[in-house]
């Protein structure tokens, strides 16, 4: 038993429905990795003594990786911490080493433990890290109805040990890295197993373990989302637009900034600001000089940058407007349900029902109600209900949503009876 271990089987867990616990130590500052900081794997030859370590070791593997999220273009992987059991821990240089597809195949279908699973398991496709079966703590701490559960918070909550969290938001594609954001980027992975050992234990405590391994594996078999359709329109700001030529200039700054962000490898918003981008679709200018007197397109800007930014508003006002975007985005499924009263006075009844339906049980279960069922599931069953709504037809429709099985056995009954009740 590790030490980790030990403290939580000294440590009450406590979830948000429960009552206090005694009052308990302060939780003990994690400062250095068991066995210090690893050595950066950033050359072939090292991958290979790597893989070979983990192939031989035994257990999950703890798997974490950093991005440069507000530095960099797009979400690629920066570094990739991993532990197991006989093998220690590793930190990885996916720029050095970009392709780790060897690694997931060394490790075959060994369970793999994250914190926020769909946050990393994205920037770990693309270089080749793809689970076959994984434990993702923080679903798993939201199941068993915790309040706070980012990594920090959990850690000190059920191990009883405080991660210094203040290297999360640097810029991860600095090279050398510091020693400092190496130590706490090992530290990340210090503890995940211990944690999940913990969690698993509750989880099967609270009756909710099955409920858990099938989220996990829903997680590990969905394949890579869809690209975004007309990514400009989550500009900031974007409320504020309304004329169908504004938002053309939107969509023209927006296309244009990209390109440029991608093509220096920078976080957009460092190119130009979403702000920037609004003010300008707002005034419409007609040349650089009243571009640069709008907020975002200062007197620090060069004349090329004006240049080019102009060029895009340009653009969008030459447009015909049989060319220019419409308002909002087609939709996929119902309308905002802020209409439904009007549209379908019937359909707004069920939905009322079924959502105070959901909350109520949702407590009763100590866990989140978008964790309990999905709220756009609710919102389609509750707009377009089966011609005869039974335990059977509900249930059909909720699995073709993609609702898990433990999730369908929860709800159908009271959905059937929100949608009985309402469904004149």
């Amino acid at each position: 038993m590790t030490d980790a271990q030990k403290t939580a089987a000294d440590t009450t867990l406590r979830a948000s429905g429960d009552s206090p616990p005694d009052p308990r130590p302060a939780p003990v500052p994690l400062l250095e990795p068991r066995e210090g900081i690893p050595a950066v794997t950033a050359t072939d030859v090292a991958l290979t003594e790597v893989i070979a370590a983990f192939a031989a070791g035994h257990g999950p593997v703890a798997v974490d990786a950093e991005r440069a999220s507000g530095y960099r273009y797009g979400q690629r992987a920066y570094l990739v911490q991993l532990r197991r059991e006989g093998a220690g821990s590793v930190l990885i240089d996916p720029v050095g080493c970009p392709d780790l597809t060897a690694f997931g195949e060394a490790i075959g279908d060994t369970e793999w433990v994250l914190h926020a699973a769909t946050q990393d398991l994205p920037c770990l496709r693309d270089i080749g890290m793809v689970p076959t079966r994984l434990f993702d703590t923080e679903l798993a701490g939201r199941l068993a109805g915790f309040a706070r559960v980012g990594l920090g918070a959990m850690v000190e909550n059920v191990l009883g040990f405080a991660l210094e969290k203040g290297h999360s938001a640097v810029d991860w594609s600095t090279r050398p890295l510091p020693e400092p954001w190496l130590r706490y980027a090992a530290l990340d992975v210090e503890l995940l197993v211990d944690l999940r050992d913990a969690l698993e234990e509750e989880l099967e405590r609270q009756g909710k373990l099955e409920w858990a391994r099938q989220e996990f594996a829903a997680i590990a078999a969905a394949p890579p989302p869809p690209p975004r359709k007309d990514p400009w329109r989550r500009t900031s700001g974007m409320h504020k637009v309304r004329r169908r030529r504004q938002m053309a200039v939107v969509r023209e700054l927006w296309t244009a900034r990209d390109q440029v962000a991608q093509r220096r490898d920078v976080s957009p918003g460092k190119v130009l600001g979403d702000g920037a981008i609004v003010e300008a679709a707002l005034n419409l200018p007609p040349n650089s000089h009243a571009l640069a007197a709008l907020p975002g397109f200062g007197n620090r800007m060069g004349r090329r940058q004006l240049e080019q930014w102009q060029a895009a508003v340009d653009r969008a006002r030459a447009l015909p407007d049989s060319e220019l975007p419409q308002p909002g985005q087609p939709l996929n499924g119902p309308p905002p349900p802020r209409s439904w009263a009007d549209k379908d006075p019937a359909a707004a009844a069920r939905l009322s029902a079924a959502r105070a339906a959901v909350t109520t049980l949702a407590e009763s279960l100590n866990l989140p109600q978008e964790n309990l069922i999905a709220p756009d599931t609710v919102r389609r069953l509750c707009w377009e209900p089966p011609a005869e709504p039974a335990p059977e037809t509900v249930a059909e429709v909720l699995a073709g949503h993609g609702a898990r099985r433990w999730q369908i056995e929860q709800v159908t009954p009271i959905l059937t009876e929100a949608l009985l009740t309402n469904g004149d």
